[in-house]
């Protein structure tokens, strides 16, 4: 069993950090302590013998100090709906053997690299590009066979891939990081999730599942999970960005709780808040440091867990805009550099600052 060690212990200390990176990775600020971060003595004994979690019994801890890193990853699977809290060890198993048995192509969970960065593997029309910075060709597997692993049509003479929605999933591709693990995720969400496909920013959400979920079918469902939640966020047209309701609150907000500010910042131009973009989008991943970031959002799911959240899901559904001005640019520059405890607790406040204003006006 994991042992607590010196209370006060860094949590990121749980988490390796390649050699090259070492020395501009910023610390974490997030501290584990004793009675206040959820153990994994406690994680445990919130069990029942077949395996029912009492999931109340956790949530206070959580939203105090957060999790354990030992145990981060399937607490994540219950906060984020992959299980409901009332589910037996057995259900849950079936429900996992499940997921892993679905079909895709052959490549996603090869652990390939496929492409390199602005290399599409097909054109517009289906064909494979014969491109020296194609790592490995999509339809490579497909060499005198009729149809992929995917129940494609493909044309025996060319390798040409016939079905519209197979082109229009790889044309996006190419966008994605080249690390397998991630790749295969994100391919995979590009594929159920056609309505938004892959955006920038995914991989910001998708790489601490990664991190702290060793099986590559847990931690897409993780990110699946989240991304039902934040799918809007990457729904962005001509028109309009996917946060652009976020950013009106955050607007309305500030405009309550500090008058002087929202005017001081419509003086300098940044009276939208697009300054704010990012934060919104990735969930201030890039403004804190890795462990800060995954305390942060552990919190906020426990604050706003449902219960029912499980059922709320259904397994065969789913779940860049130009920002100018000096506001956004020193904001956009900060990165990892925010204290996010600290930064809870006064976001708290400020909650409950609000919320006595906005009654006070009704009244």
């Amino acid at each position: 069993m994991m042992r607590w060690g010196n209370s006060g212990q860094a949590a990121d200390s749980f988490y390796q950090v390649r050699p090259d990176c070492s020395q501009n990775v910023p610390s974490t600020k997030f501290k584990i302590k004793a009675g206040k971060t959820l153990s994994v003595r406690k994680w445990h004994a919130a069990f029942t013998r077949e395996g029912c979690l009492d999931i109340a019994s956790v949530l206070s801890r959580i939203q105090r100090g957060g999790v354990h890193p030992a145990i981060r990853g399937e607490v994540w699977e219950f906060l984020l709906g992959c299980y409901d809290p009332g589910s037996t060890f057995d259900e849950r198993d079936q429900i996992r053997h499940r997921r892993k048995c679905r079909e895709m192509d052959s490549h996603v969970g090869s652990g390939k690299i496929i492409t390199a960065r602005s290399a599409p593997i097909i054109n517009e029309d289906g064909f494979p590009i014969k491109d020296p910075l194609v790592l490995l060709e999509a339809t490579s597997d497909a060499q005198g066979t009729s149809a992929g692993s995917s129940g494609v049509e493909v044309s025996n003479s060319t390798n040409r891939v016939i079905d519209r929605q197979i082109i229009d999933w790889k044309l996006t591709l190419h966008q994605i990081e080249n690390l397998s693990k991630l790749w295969d995720i994100l391919a995979v969400y590009a594929w159920i999730d056609k309505e938004v496909g892959y955006c920038q920013g995914m991989s910001d959400l998708c790489s601490p599942m990664i991190v702290l979920l060793n099986d590559e079918a847990d931690a897409f469902w993780c990110f699946e999970r989240l991304m039902r939640r934040l799918r809007g966020n990457f729904r962005c047209t001509k028109q309009s960005v996917g946060v652009e309701n976020q950013l009106q609150h955050l607007a309305s907000i500030i405009q309550v709780l500090d008058p002087k500010l929202h005017d001081h910042l419509e003086t300098l131009g940044g009276g939208d808040y697009l300054f704010a973009f990012r934060m919104f989008m990735v969930l201030f991943r890039r403004e804190l440091s890795f462990g800060d970031s995954l305390y942060l959002w552990e919190m906020m799911w426990a604050l706003e867990y449902d219960p029912d959240i499980f059922f709320t899901y259904d397994e065969t559904g789913t779940a860049t805009h130009k920002i100018e001005g000096s506001i956004p640019k020193i904001l956009n520059n900060v990165s990892g550099d925010l204290d996010a405890k600290r930064a809870c607790a006064v976001a708290l406040k400020l909650h409950r600052k609000y919320l006595k204003k906005m009654q006070g006006k009704k009244t």
